[in-house]
């Protein structure tokens, strides 16, 4: 069995699972990425004869270390890669296609977590005040597009799944139909956000909540190219990611309430190990506290 062979087994089984097409789709690229390795060390990309030496010297090479752009992968962007294949190889040997798990020796790098990036409150209030002005269409939708990512702290993906129905305005309620996990959610509005929405939705009583100029829901990738136009007209001199908001509105609860318990809740964490992330000390309470 060659390597392609064992990763369309490998996905069949993830997907079998239960895991996110996110999830996949990085174990996808990890396994291409040993496979193409093993073409060019002279393995011709056949599982049989890999051992724990060759994992070993992958995870050492600069084609494992090294960054599309040519810089050097983060440690936790390396731990991703060693998880991904001693993933893959643990499920060749428990399934029977591999004789022994030539990974099993691999252990995960111990480094801290990087903590997550987030707008500082001086670019948010910037980007809430261009968006406060936007007009048009596109810049009706976009404001209130934003404005619910930075206060209520949803997903992009969950965002561009909502459809008007899913929005209830009496209840200041949204439900959310497409989740991590697919769990169906319910998120609390606030009294401004609600506002912001039904002057958004209008009339409209069904269909995609966020559409382009065809009438097509909007994709990820026109929220990021979107973000983008508003980052730059808001005089924000560095990339943001609709992840970052939600970052950003998690660290802002936190700082706000400091209760992580809730911050849990408004994130929809199973784990509050997941939440623990963003449990930074504030340097001028440290200053306080110390006199």
């Amino acid at each position: 069995m060659n390597i392609e062979d064992g990763l369309a087994r490998f996905v069949v089984q993830l997907e079998a699972d239960g895991r996110s097409s996110h999830t996949i789709s990085q174990y996808r690229r990890h396994v291409r990425l040993f496979a193409s390795w093993a073409r060019d060390v002279g393995h011709g990309g056949v599982l049989r004869g890999i051992d724990h030496e060759d994992i070993a010297t992958f995870l050492t090479s600069t084609q494992a270390n090294t960054r599309p752009d040519g810089g050097l992968k983060t440690a936790g962007s390396m731990n991703a890669l060693r998880g991904s294949v001693k993933g893959f190889f643990r499920y060749l040997h428990q399934a029977g296609h591999v004789s022994q798990d030539p990974s099993r020796l691999v252990r995960r790098a111990v480094c801290g977590r990087a903590p997550p990036e987030t707008l500082s409150t001086n670019d948010l209030d910037r980007l809430l005040f261009v968006l406060a002005n936007a007009d048009g269409l596109d810049g009706r939708r976009d404001s209130a597009l934003f404005h619910l990512m930075m206060r209520a702290g949803l997903r992009v993906g969950s965002v561009v799944a909502l459809d008007v129905e899913d929005v209830d305005l009496d209840r200041a309620e949204l439900r959310l139909r497409s989740t991590k996990g697919d769990r169906p959610e319910r998120v609390f509005l606030a009294t401004a956000l609600r506002d912001h929405l039904r002057r958004y939705i209008d009339e409209r009583t069904t269909g995609p909540l966020f559409v382009g100029q065809n009438g097509d829901r909007l994709t990820t990738r026109h929220v990021q190219r979107r973000l983008d136009h508003w980052l730059r007209k808001a005089g924000v001199d560095h990339s943001a990611s609709p992840h970052t908001l939600r970052h950003s509105f998690a660290q802002g609860l936190y700082q706000k309430t400091g209760d992580i318990f809730l911050v849990k809740e408004a994130l929809r964490h199973r784990s509050i190990t997941s939440t623990m992330v963003y449990m930074r000390p504030d340097e001028d309470r440290l200053r306080a506290a110390l006199g």
